[in-house]
């Protein structure tokens, strides 16, 4: 990557987002004054709906948020985008895949609440927290014994940043922790790394499984019958990152059928859930509205990601968190 003369004026668009399933994202000017004043030369505008950068997006050179394909046909100086969410799965439609912009995400800013998330939902299914919850809505004392996560074992399907972090927190704890990564490099915190060929193996050693990876073609539908079948009918499953990793029609089954213990769902596959989906009923299942990462630090960190890669795409140096846009992360 070339050095950007300092000359040379950089149009950035930073955009807002409207997205049924989270909401209005919007970007403070705090964040905005950040970015300007990061590169000197930066021409920082926003646009608080991607659409309305419509009639000048042939200008941009940057984005961070969210451009569609349509826009992406008229934006000829495109060079970068960079998403605000760790996954940059609303970002891989064939255009941009087949397309030569450079395409970056947000990976790791939230891993830290995600983690806190996973270990809310861990001790909320273990201690019978609903049910104190429910006899606490009919002013009924209930007491009853309930396991302690000391001495079970988590098993981590993903060791990115929000993994590696779940994995010291569930050692906090005293658990043993099992992990799932691509490679089988040491990993601090988790006490065996296991191949995605021994699946099966990890699934049945684990009490409480939690799923952090990312949802791309080679996780969509990893969990299916056979690997809910798999678990000890004590075992949790837990999904923090992305729906679809677990077939939703498998996994229904898994808990009324009795294969698992329970569940805790923050990612689903159909967001936001409809009001009638089963999942909501379903045997000792927890849903929350996928705002496990849900903080204003989460945020925070993404804007510092995308002002250091701006930082690094003016001086020429390599982008971090790029995505292979083939692979999906």
């Amino acid at each position: 990557m070339d050095e950007i003369p300092a000359s040379r004026r950089l149009v950035v668009f930073v955009t807002g987002l409207r997205n049924d399933a989270f909401g209005t994202t919007t970007v403070s000017e705090s964040l905005l004054a950040e970015i300007r004043a990061a590169v000197p030369q930066v021409d920082c505008r926003y646009f608080p709906d991607p659409r309305e950068m419509d009639p000048v997006v042939g200008e941009a050179e940057v984005v961070y948020g969210f451009i569609g394909p349509q826009a992406l046909a008229r934006a000829t100086r495109l060079k970068w985008v960079q998403s605000m969410s760790a996954g940059p799965d609303r970002l891989l439609y064939p255009e941009m895949v087949a397309s030569a912009v450079q395409l970056t995400c947000s990976k790791g800013n939230g891993a830290v609440p995600l983690a806190e998330h996973a270990m809310t939902l861990m001790l909320m299914l273990t201690h019978g927290v609903m049910r104190s919850v429910r006899a606490h809505a009919e002013h009924r004392w209930e007491h009853f014994a309930h396991p302690e996560l000391n001495g079970l074992t988590c098993g981590i399907i993903g060791l990115g940043h929000c993994g590696q972090d779940l994995a010291l927190k569930a050692k906090a704890f005293h658990m043993r922790v099992l992990g799932i990564r691509r490679t089988a490099q040491p990993t601090p915190g988790v006490d065996e790394v296991v191949p995605r060929e021994r699946l099966g193996e990890f699934l049945g050693r684990s009490d409480v499984v939690v799923v952090t990876a990312p949802r791309t073609p080679e996780t969509v539908g990893m969990l299916g019958e056979g690997e809910f079948r798999a678990m000890k009918r004590s075992a949790y499953y837990i999904c923090v990152s992305r729906g679809g990793i677990a077939d939703d029609a498998a996994l229904l089954r898994a808990l009324r059928d009795g294969w698992i213990a329970g569940a805790g769902l923050d990612a689903h596959g159909q967001e936001p859930l409809p009001p009638d989906s089963p999942f909501w009923t379903a045997p000792n299942t927890i849903v929350t509205p996928h705002n496990g990462a849900t903080s204003p630090f989460t945020r925070q960190r993404g804007a510092a990601i995308f002002i250091d890669n701006l930082k690094r795409y003016v001086s020429g140096q390599p982008f971090v968190n790029l995505v292979d846009k083939h692979a999906g992360y």
